[in-house]
C-alpha cells in the first residue's frame, strides 16, 4: 500500500507556489479524494505550453474550459479554437446540479456559477469577427512552406515578392498572387528575367496549381483586407477579466490545410509583433487548440519545423499554447517535448495499437511510486486526469491523479439568440465586417496588360479605306457580267492563237467520192 501521508506531503510541497495560481482539482489516491490536497496551476509557467489529451467523452474539452475560466479571472486573455462548436457556453452561467454538488463536496470546495466576457470570431462566413491576413503579411518564406514548395520554387516565390515590392504592387489576396504568377509566366517574363534572373515556366505552373488547391479549401475568405490586428486578441473586459476569444472553426475539419495555414500565420505574427518579455508573472495571451491533430495532419516537414521553431521561441514573448487532442501521439515528438503542463484523461485499450499508445503515453510522465500509470490511464473516470506541470523553477511537479473542478460557466452551447446578442454588441464585428478591395496586383497588372495591348494595336500599319465602287465597276462586278467577260476573253484568246498558228490541229474534211 502506498504511504498516504507521504503522498499528501509530496502533493502539498509540489503544488505550493509563491505567485498567483488556480485550483484545477483535488488529488486522488486509490480512488479516494484527499480533501485539502489541491493541484494548482501557477500562472507564471503558463507560457511553457501544455497538452490536454484523452479519449472521446472523458472530459478534456471541459478541462480546457476550466483552465480558460481561471486565466480570464486572472486578467489573462484567451484564444480558443472551437472545432466541435461546444465552447461557446463559456459566455453563459452554469447551473448547479447533483453531480456538481457531489463533486465539489468530495473536494471540499464551493461552486459559484459565472459567465465570462466572450468575443466570437470566424475564418469564414459564420457569425462573429472576421479574421483575415494579406498575402504580403505572410511573406515568401511562409507562403512557400504552406504550399510545400521546393528550393527552386521558393526562390521564384522570393523573386516574385521582390518584384512586387520594387514596383509597388501590393499582394493582398490569392487573386493577386494568381494574377502575378500568370503575368510572370507570359507577358512579364522578359521584364522579370532582365531584372532578377531566369524564370522557369514549369515552376510557375506548379506554384499556380498549389495556390488553386489552397483556394479550393476556402482560403480566399481568409486572405484579404482589413487584416486582423493582434492587439485585439489581448483585450481586458470592463470588469477586469481577460477576454475569451472563441474562434468558431467547425467547418475546418474538411479543410485542414487552411486551418494549419491560419495557425502558423497567427503564431508567426504574434512572434513578430510582440516585444521580448522573458519570464513574466502572467502570460500576455494563452491559445487553446482543440482537435490539434488538424494542425499537423497535412503539414509538410518544412511546416512542422516552422511550427516547432515558433513554439520554442514564442514563450519568451509571453504567449502560451495548449494542444487538446485524443491521442498524445497526434503531436509530433519535437513539439510534445516543449509542453510543460500535461493533463492526461483516460485512454481506451481496444486494440494492440491502443495498448502500445497507452504504454508510450505512460512513458511521457515523471516516474512515481504511487501509481501504475499504464494501468491507471485506462481506469480514469470522467472528469479525472493525471496531471503534471512545471513549477516556478521549471522543475516537473509530481504526477497526481486529480479529480477536476467543473466549469462554472454553461457546459453546453449558446442558442442562436444568445450568439446574435454577442455579435450585435461587439465593436470588433463592425470593425472587421466590411471587406476592403484596394487597388492591388490584380488591378495593376490587368491595367498594364490592357495598356500594352492598346499600344500594340496603335503600332500596327493602318489599312487603306476602300473607295465606293463606280456604277461601271458595280456592273462589271456582277456575276453575270464576270461570266460574259470570261467567255469573251476565251474566244479572243483562241482567235489570236489561231492567227499565230498556235491554235491547235484542225481536222481535215474527208474528200467525198460522190
Amino acid at each position: 500500500m502506498p504511504d498516504k501521508n507521504a503522498f499528501i506531503e509530496s502533493v502539498q510541497n509540489g503544488y505550493s507556489f509563491k505567485g498567483e495560481s488556480y485550483t484545477l482539482g483535488a488529488a486522488m489516491l486509490d480512488g479516494e479524494v484527499l480533501s485539502g490536497t489541491y493541484v494548482k496551476l501557477p500562472f507564471k509557467t503558463m507560457n511553457r505550453h501544455g497538452l490536454i489529451a484523452g479519449a472521446t467523452g472523458t472530459g478534456k474539452t471541459k478541462t480546457l474550459q476550466v483552465i480558460a475560466e481561471g486565466l480570464s479571472d486572472a486578467s489573462i486573455p484567451v484564444l480558443m479554437m472551437d472545432i466541435k462548436g461546444d465552447l461557446s457556453g463559456i459566455a453563459a452561467e452554469g447551473k448547479l446540479n447533483a453531480i456538481i454538488t457531489d463533486r465539489y463536496g468530495r473536494m471540499g470546495l464551493e461552486y459559484t456559477p459565472a459567465a465570462y466576457p466572450v468575443e466570437l470570431m470566424s475564418l469564414s462566413e459564420e457569425k462573429g469577427v472576421r479574421l483575415r491576413a494579406t498575402v504580403s503579411e505572410f511573406g515568401p518564406i511562409l507562403i512557400s512552406k504552406i504550399l510545400g514548395l521546393n528550393d527552386t520554387q521558393q526562390g521564384l516565390m522570393a523573386m516574385l515578392f521582390k518584384y512586387c515590392d520594387d514596383h509597388t504592387i501590393p499582394l493582398l489576396d490569392l487573386k493577386d498572387l494568381t494574377k502575378t504568377l500568370q503575368y510572370i509566366s507570359n507577358e512579364g517574363k522578359a521584364e522579370l528575367e532582365k531584372e532578377y534572373g531566369k524564370v522557369a515556366t514549369t515552376s510557375t505552373g506548379t506554384i499556380l496549381r498549389k495556390v488553386i488547391e489552397l483556394q479550393q479549401q476556402g482560403a480566399d475568405v481568409f486572405f484579404g483586407e482589413p487584416s486582423f490586428d493582434i492587439d485585439d486578441l489581448m483585450r481586458i473586459s470592463n470588469d477586469g477579466r481577460g477576454m475569451v476569444n472563441i474562434l468558431r472553426v467547425t467547418d475546418m475539419q474538411n479543410r485542414p490545410k487552411l486551418f494549419s495555414t491560419f495557425m502558423l500565420q497567427l503564431l508567426a505574427e504574434l512572434y513578430a509583433v510582440l516585444p521580448e518579455a522573458g519570464d513574466m508573472d502572467k502570460p500576455k495571451l494563452v491559445l487553446f487548440i482543440d482537435e490539434a491533430h488538424l494542425v499537423f495532419q497535412e503539414a509538410t516537414s518544412a511546416l512542422l519545423q516552422q511550427i516547432e521553431t515558433v513554439i520554442k521561441l514564442i514563450r519568451s514573448k509571453g504567449v502560451g499554447i495548449f494542444f487538446c487532442t485524443q491521442n498524445p501521439q497526434d503531436i509530433p515528438a519535437s513539439v510534445l517535448s516543449q509542453l510543460g503542463l500535461k493533463v492526461q484523461h483516460a485512454l481506451r485499450a481496444f486494440t494492440a495499437a491502443d495498448r502500445k499508445t497507452i504504454k508510450q503515453a505512460a512513458e511521457n510522465y515523471p516516474e512515481t511510486k504511487y501509481y501504475k500509470v499504464n494501468e491507471l490511464i485506462t481506469q480514469l473516470g470522467i472528469g479525472e486526469a493525471l496531471v503534471t506541470l512545471l513549477n516556478e523553477k521549471g522543475i516537473p511537479t509530481p504526477l497526481v491523479q486529480t479529480l477536476l473542478v467543473s466549469p462554472r460557466s454553461r457546459m453546453d452551447v449558446l442558442t442562436d439568440t444568445e450568439i446574435n446578442t454577442i455579435v450585435t454588441q461587439s465593436p470588433l464585428v463592425k470593425k472587421y465586417a466590411q471587406t476592403i478591395d484596394n487597388k492591388s496586383a490584380y488591378e495593376i497588372l490587368t491595367a498594364k496588360l490592357e495598356e500594352a495591348g492598346q499600344k500594340t494595336e496603335e503600332q500596327k500599319p493602318k489599312r487603306k479605306t476602300k473607295e465606293e465602287p463606280t456604277v461601271i465597276e458595280k456592273v462589271l462586278d456582277n456575276p453575270v457580267s464576270r461570266q460574259v467577260q470570261r467567255t469573251a476573253a476565251s474566244i479572243i484568246t483562241r482567235s489570236l492563237l489561231g492567227a499565230l498558228g498556235l491554235g491547235g490541229k484542225t481536222k481535215k474534211k474527208k474528200t467525198s467520192w460522190f
